[in-house]
């Protein structure tokens, strides 16, 4: 089943590259003490890296470029993020998703939540669209400011935004009372997106990233009873 589905995705002539950086993906999770993804979903972020590669060589889509570190600072951190979230989440929006982190690897690992990705620069939001089509995945693409999206979501992710402290604020405007803000963050940054978010909001205890560092993913909960 699952070489008649990267077929049917990727074409002829990719598998081997497949195979290799489906493995390296799950031998890197499996060091940090994650769960490794079955054939299907390590097939689907094997085209997902192919198809950033391809962009990227002419969009900047990231600065990483090289296949390792797109694996282990993009995929590897998303992924912790999708399994940090809690469970009984419905609706999530990813904003600024840039290249689709963590908002792609959260909704193929958590096929439960329906993902929205914000990006207002269009030249991204086409390949987020292009990688929606792609990959097969049931996820809005928002191309423009966030706010023009209208209603609210019950989490919203944040990674490495312009003005994030500013990004902060306005995020918190679109998160549904009782929902979450999952910002994946330097430990540095902890207090000020804090104090960015405001009283409205309770903190978990961050969760490390992999590889030890300071990055961490770090999820408030908007009280019940701030205003809708």
């Amino acid at each position: 089943m699952a070489a008649a589905a990267h077929r049917g995705v990727g074409g002829a002539g990719v598998s081997e590259e497949t195979s290799t950086s489906g493995v390296r993906l799950n031998n890197l999770l499996s060091e940090a003490g994650l769960e490794r993804l079955d054939a299907s979903l390590t097939l689907r972020f094997s085209e997902y890296l192919s198809l950033i590669l391809r962009w990227n060589a002419r969009l900047n889509l990231t600065s990483i470029r090289d296949e390792d570190g797109i694996i282990s600072r993009h995929f590897v951190e998303s992924i912790a993020c999708a399994r940090a979230l809690p469970s009984g989440i419905a609706t999530l929006l990813d904003f600024g998703s840039g290249a689709g982190f963590p908002g792609i690897p959260i909704a193929l690992c958590r096929p439960e939540i329906a993902v929205t990705l914000a990006e207002s620069q269009g030249k991204k939001a086409a390949f987020l669209g292009e990688a929606v089509r792609v990959l097969g995945i049931s996820v809005r693409v928002h191309s423009g400011r966030v706010e023009a999206l209208g209603g609210k979501f019950e989490c919203v992710t944040m990674r490495a935004v312009d003005k994030m402290e500013t990004a902060v604020q306005e995020a918190c405007r679109l998160v549904s009372p009782g929902g979450w803000l999952a910002l994946m963050i330097t430990r540095s940054q902890m207090e000020p997106m804090r104090v960015a978010a405001g009283a409205e909001f309770r903190w978990a205890s961050p969760v490390e990233m992999a590889g030890g560092g300071d990055r961490l993913i770090a999820l408030g909960k908007r009280n019940i009873s701030s205003p809708a």
